[in-house]
C-alpha cells in the first residue's frame, strides 16, 4: 500500500523538484552517507505502494522520515556508467564511462566529483564496497582512480570479481587485502561501515559511500544468492506485472532477489541506527538508491540493459536536513541530478561540470553493450532508438525507431507502437526531441531513421 500522510511536491522542472528540497543553506555542514544497492527494482520497495512482501521496513521508515522521489531514473542502465554519473553529475557521452570499466574505459581522474568538491569544504570522502569505475586490477585500486575518494577506502573495484556471498575481499587504501569468510557479504560491508561511523571524528564532516553487491546476481555462479535461510522465506513470490508475460528467469531468481533485498534493508536500518546512537543523525543525509533495475531476461538476454521501467527507473529516497519530512516528490529526476542536490544540500557551490536535467518531467538514457541505444521517458511515452545490432561504440551516427510505449495505457510495456500511424505525430515529436536531448548530453550529431518494420 501507498505510503500514509505523505506530502506530494510538484515544481516547474524535474531537477528543480530535486534542488529545491535542498535549498536551504544549513547552518552547520551535513555529514552525507550514500547507500547503493546494485540492481533493485523501484516497485521492490514497499514505499513504492507496489508489492505486497513487505521486504523493506526499515527502507520504508526512512522514507516517512524524509522524501521519497517517485519517478527516479538512471542515465544508463548499466553499472558502471550509472555509478559514474551519480557521482559526477555528468551523462556517459561527458564523463566517457559509456560501459562497464576495462580496456581503457575509467573515470578520468581529473572530472569533478561529489568526493572531489566535498573535499574542497573540508570533507573526509570515504568508500566502503563496489567501485567498477577504474581500469586495471580487479581488486586493489590506485588512490589516483577513486574519484577522489581519499579518506578511508574498503573497496574492491570488480567486488564480484573478488568475493563470492559469503567469502573474499575488500582492498584498503595501500592495495591490502581485507578477507572474509563464513559471513555474508552484506553482513561484512555493514560491520566496516559501523566500524567507521563508531570511529569518526566529529570534529569535521564526512562523506560516507556504502556501494553494496546485491541483490545483483553472482556472475560465476549464474544466479542471485540470498542470506541462508532468505529464499524461504519467498517461496512464493510476488512477481511483478511486467514480467507475467514473458518468459526469463524470474521464477527461480525471485524468491533470492527478495531475500537479498531484505539483507540489504537490514542494512540500511543498521547504519541509520549507528547514526542514532552516535548522535550524528540529527545533521546526517542519508540516500539510499540502486544503481539500475532489473528485468530478469524478459527483455533480452540479460538483466539490465534496455529502455524499459524494470531497468531505468530505481528507488530513491532521502532522509536528513534539507529533505522534508513525509515529502515525496512526484516529478521525473535523473541520476545526474543526485551530484548537484547534495552538493546544494552541504551549502556547497555545483561545478559547471555538472549537467542537470532541465526538462520537466523528460528523462534521457543512454544505453550500450547490449546494443547502442538511446531512450526519451515522459509521462506519456517510453520512446527507444538503437543502433543496428553489433553495434557496440559510445554512440552511432544512425539510429532506427525501435520501441514506443504508451505509459499510461499500457504501464509495464508490453505493446510496442512503433511504426503505427496512429502514434506518428507522437513519434516525430519524441524524435525531434531526442535528437536535442543527445546533443545536449554531449552525443555527436546523429540522425534517426524510421522503425525498419512499420505497421501497415
Amino acid at each position: 500500500m501507498p505510503l500514509p500522510s505523505r506530502r506530494n511536491v510538484l515544481s516547474s522542472a524535474a531537477s528543480a523538484a530535486l534542488l529545491k528540497t535542498s535549498a536551504r543553506q544549513p547552518a552547520v555542514p551535513p555529514n552525507i552517507v550514500i547507500i547503493i544497492a546494485d540492481q533493485v527494482r523501484y516497485d521492490a520497495i514497499g514505499g513504492y505502494g507496489q508489492n505486497p512482501m513487505d521486504v523493506t521496513p526499515n527502507i520504508d521508515a526512512m522514507a516517512q522520515a524524509g522524501t521519497l522521489y517517485r519517478h527516479a531514473f538512471v542515465a544508463q542502465p548499466v553499472c558502471s556508467p550509472s555509478r559514474a554519473s551519480m557521482f559526477t553529475g555528468q551523462y556517459p557521452a561527458r564523463h566517457g564511462v559509456w560501459r562497464n570499466t576495462h580496456d581503457g574505459v575509467a573515470l578520468n581522474s581529473a572530472t569533478p566529483t561529489i568526493a572531489t568538491e566535498l573535499t574542497k569544504a573540508g570533507y573526509s570522502a570515504n568508500y566502503i564496497g563496489k567501485w567498477h569505475l577504474a581500469d586495471g586490477p580487479r581488486g586493489p585500486v590506485a588512490a589516483s582512480a577513486r574519484g577522489g575518494f581519499l579518506g578511508l577506502w574498503e573497496a574492491s573495484n570488480l567486488l564480484e570479481m573478488t568475493s563470492h556471498p559469503f567469502e573474499g575481499e575488500l582492498y584498503d587504501g595501500d592495495g591490502r587485502p581485507i578477507p572474509f569468510k563464513d559471513q555474508y557479504r552484506v553482513d561484512f560491508m555493514t560491520g566496516r561501515a559501523k566500524r567507521f561511523l563508531n570511529n569518526v571524528s566529529t570534529a569535521s564532516p564526512f562523506l560516507l559511500v556504502v556501494s553494496f553487491l546485491e541483490p545483483h546476481h553472482q556472475n560465476d555462479m549464474g544466479r542471485m544468492v540470498a542470506p541462508k535461510g532468505y529464499a524461504d522465506r519467498y517461496k512464493n513470490p510476488f512477481v511483478p506485472p511486467d514480467l507475467r508475460s514473458f518468459p526469463g528467469d524470474y521464477q527461480q531468481q525471485l524468491p533470492d532477489y527478495y531475500g537479498c533485498i531484505r539483507s540489504i534493508d537490514e542494512a540500511v536500518g543498521e547504519i541509520n541506527q549507528t547514526l542514532n546512537e552516535r548522535h550524528l543523525a540529527e545533521n546526517t543525509i542519508v540516500v539510499f538508491l540502486s544503481d539500475h533495475g532489473c528485468h530478469f531476461m524478459t527483455r533480452n538476454d540479460e538483466y539490465k540493459r534496455s529502455g524499459h521501467d524494470s531497468s531505468i527507473r530505481i528507488p530513491l529516497i532521502v532522509r536528513g536536513p534539507g529533505f522534508p519530512i513525509g515529502q515525496e516528490v512526484q516529478d521525473f529526476m535523473s541520476t545526474v541530478d543526485l551530484m548537484p542536490t547534495l552538493l546544494k544540500a552541504a551549502g556547497q557551490p555545483v561545478p559547471s561540470s555538472c549537467q542537470i536535467s532541465v526538462k520537466r518531467n523528460e528523462i534521457f538514457v543512454q544505453m550500450s553493450e547490449f546494443w547502442t541505444a538511446r531512450a526519451l521517458r515522459t509521462p506519456e511515452f517510453t520512446y527507444v532508438v538503437a543502433a543496428p545490432y553489433g553495434t557496440h561504440k559510445p554512440n552511432a551516427a544512425r539510429y532506427n525507431s525501435f520501441q514506443l510505449y504508451d505509459n499510461r495505457a499500457d504501464p509495464y510495456k508490453l505493446v510496442n507502437l512503433c511504426g503505427r500511424k496512429e502514434t506518428a505525430a507522437a513519434e516525430n515529436h519524441l524524435r525531434e526531441r531526442l535528437l536535442a536531448r543527445m546533443t545536449e548530453a554531449g552525443d555527436p550529431p546523429a540522425e534517426i531513421l524510421p522503425s525498419e518494420f512499420p505497421y501497415a
